[in-house]
């Protein structure tokens, strides 16, 4: 999700719940206090799902390379030249 479509989206939401609020209770004090409680809420949980999206997928590919051959071992990658195939030595 782009930053500009949650921005908006959140804006929306916290003004339903600020307009709920008002409604509800008749005092613009408490709506505009449920309307930032609401903004913080899903503020929050943006950060908790980028946070899973970008440390969760480092889990699922050593997992997944795990699954894929359990005996092996992780070999470490020497860069160097490469490999010259013309059977020039």
């Amino acid at each position: 999700m782009y930053f500009p479509q949650f921005l908006l989206g959140m804006l929306t939401t916290s003004g339903v719940v600020g307009a709920w609020a008002y409604v509800a209770t008749g005092s613009m004090w408490r709506a505009v206090a449920w309307g930032i409680i609401a903004a913080a809420v899903l503020q929050v949980g943006y950060f908790a799902l980028v946070f899973r999206l970008v440390y969760g997928r480092r889990d699922m590919k050593q997992e997944q390379k795990k699954e894929a051959n359990p005996e092996s071992t992780e070999h470490q990658v020497v860069t160097g030249q490469p490999l010259q195939r013309d059977d020039r030595r």
